[in-house]
């Protein structure tokens, strides 16, 4: 096996982070661009003998040239073995969980998560470490510091390997093993949850549907759903894995999953719906006609965990992303375990889990998960909810109404903003910051604010300090408005708004979200003049 050496130069213009890389495809299709990212994050890592790596993406657009390139590479710096999944698909959560069991000396995951696919539109690329989860900052932090010197990069020289079938080739000595994608995941998730109570619920009538949104959860949902708990094929809908999403946006959303809603929402509605997203890690719940927020979700699954054979023994505690709403605190108080507030970032859960100190965790961006992997996970949620709705024998609709009887109810919503050029996303941000001293003791109705701040976050685990969070604008009846700016696109910014309130007595409050928001989505707007200071009238996505 011949390895070359091509000269190249520095490239990147951004710090990657926990997410990875994430341009365009054209970018990606540059002479080198690809080469010299996966090099720069070989040359940041100490490659053991031996060493076994994890490669698999969402199917999306470039995957698959992606792949071919990344084994070469992977050969030419010390790498004795690669399994990808077959036809280059892995989940997210899938690909956790065989850097887990197969203990690889991690991953390299291909997606660009919820992003539009295709030839014009999002590619990604990020290293997930041996315990599964994304690459911390010292990691990502190395990437960016090699990219900036990186002037060769090592490629070996062989054939094409054949992903499209399970099997084994080598090449003196270094091995490519085609694993079967979705097997292992489905297994695992067998051993978690109560199959045979589910797999009944549905014999007698029980009617579900899920929405794959053409993307890399559909061969998974196919595998679960119907040939192992016996759903009827019909309930699959957009479950073929297409490179561009099938031209749609694959963001489980009231927006994005439109489709699915309108069913939810009419005449045959199912009893229960999902969704998930581009590589696997996000899901959307529904009811007949019921939306259930990824806040209140991940606290009704914290409330009702001991009904699921996995947690049935308890669990250490719960973590939420500092956006999410204070749902699961109140679960978590009552359950007298520890509930963490984090920042946005999988990998601070990460760090909580390995030290045991929670079992669950979530983020409102409609990501949950739990320690079984090292990555928010879809069709794990969707089996949550299928384990408790067996158990309890209610309506989804039942259950969440119950959960706010008990608990009180946050009323919780999140306006995203897309595609603002940046500097006026910053000028947003920073006209907030400015105002702290003027906002703090300030009364707009019924709402008087009590603390501004930046959220800033001490690591319990490793003691590191992330600051620059989100501006939180914390009222004292307990609601709160949180503004923060997102980089999980390739174009312009995102400013993303939640807006939440603690109502104890249902009873009396508007099932609507946005009618019960409707004072704090008034205040929001004027004082982040982000009307004045974008032109954007409307958000883009609200949830």
């Amino acid at each position: 096996m011949e390895i070359q050496t091509v000269h190249t130069q520095p490239f990147l213009d951004q710090k990657p982070g926990t997410s990875g890389l994430r341009k365009k495809v054209k970018v990606f299709q540059q002479p080198h661009y690809l080469e010299n990212f996966v090099q720069s994050i070989f040359d940041t890592l100490d490659i053991p003998q031996a060493a076994v790596l994890t490669l698999g993406g969402d199917g999306r657009f470039y995957n698959a040239q992606a792949i071919q390139t990344i084994i070469k590479i992977a050969a030419a710096n010390g790498f004795a073995k690669v399994l990808v999944g077959q036809h280059g698909i892995l989940s997210t959560p899938a690909a956790s969980h065989v850097i887990r069991q197969y203990k690889t000396f991690g991953g390299i995951i291909l997606s660009a998560s919820h992003n539009p696919g295709g030839p014009d539109d999002d590619f990604g690329i990020k290293y997930n470490t041996p315990n599964g989860g994304p690459a911390p900052e010292k990691v990502t932090d190395g990437v960016f510091s090699k990219s900036k010197v990186i002037t060769q990069y090592k490629v070996a020289d062989f054939p094409e390997v054949n992903i499209t079938r399970v099997n084994t080739t080598e090449f003196d000595g270094f091995v490519v093993q085609v694993i079967d994608p979705v097997k292992d995941y489905a297994d695992l998730m067998e051993s978690m949850f109560d199959f045979a109570a589910i797999k009944k619920m549905l014999a007698d009538g029980f009617k579900i549907k899920f929405d794959g949104m053409h993307a890399v959860t559909g061969p998974y949902a196919k595998e679960i759903l119907v040939n192992r708990l016996g759903a009827p094929a019909s309930c699959l809908m957009n479950c073929e894995v297409s490179e561009t999403f099938g031209g749609g946006h694959p963001d489980p959303n009231l927006t994005y999953a439109d489709e699915l809603v309108k069913i939810v929402y009419g005449q045959q509605a199912p009893d229960f719906a999902a969704a998930s997203d581009g590589d696997g890690d996000r899901n959307m719940i529904l009811g007949k006609g019921f939306f259930v927020t990824p806040s209140d979700s991940l606290a009704i699954i914290a409330a009702n965990a001991h009904l699921i054979p996995a947690y049935q023994n308890g669990i250490s505690g719960v973590a939420r992303s500092m956006p999410t709403s204070g749902a699961v605190d109140r679960v978590a108080a009552k359950m007298h375990i520890p509930c963490f507030e984090t920042p946005t970032g999988w990998k601070f859960f990460g760090n909580l889990m390995d030290a045991d100190k929670v079992t669950l965790c979530g983020e409102e961006s409609f990501g949950t998960g739990s320690n079984h992997v090292r990555e928010k996970d879809g069709l794990w949620a969707v089996l949550c909810w299928l384990n408790i709705l067996a158990a309890k024998k209610q309506s989804v609709e039942a259950i969440v109404k119950a959960h706010w009887a008990e608990y009180g109810r946050n009323v919780y919503s999140r306006h995203d903003y897309e595609g603002i050029p940046t500097e006026q996303a910053q000028a947003v941000m920073s006209h907030i910051k400015d105002s702290f001293d003027l906002l703090t003791n300030q009364s707009f109705g019924r709402y008087q604010i009590d603390v501004c701040d930046d959220f800033s976050y001490i690591d319990p685990v490793d003691g590191s300090v992330s600051k620059g969070q989100g501006l939180r604008l914390l009222f004292k009846c307990g609601s709160r408005v949180v503004f923060r700016l997102s980089g999980t696109g390739t174009e312009g910014a995102t400013i993303r708004i939640y807006l939440e309130a603690y109502e104890p007595d249902i009873s009396q409050h508007n099932l609507d979200a946005q009618v019960a928001l409707a004072e704090m989505i008034q205040i929001a707007m004027q004082v982040s003049q982000l009307v004045e200071k974008t032109g954007r009238v409307n958000p883009t996505v609200i949830t």
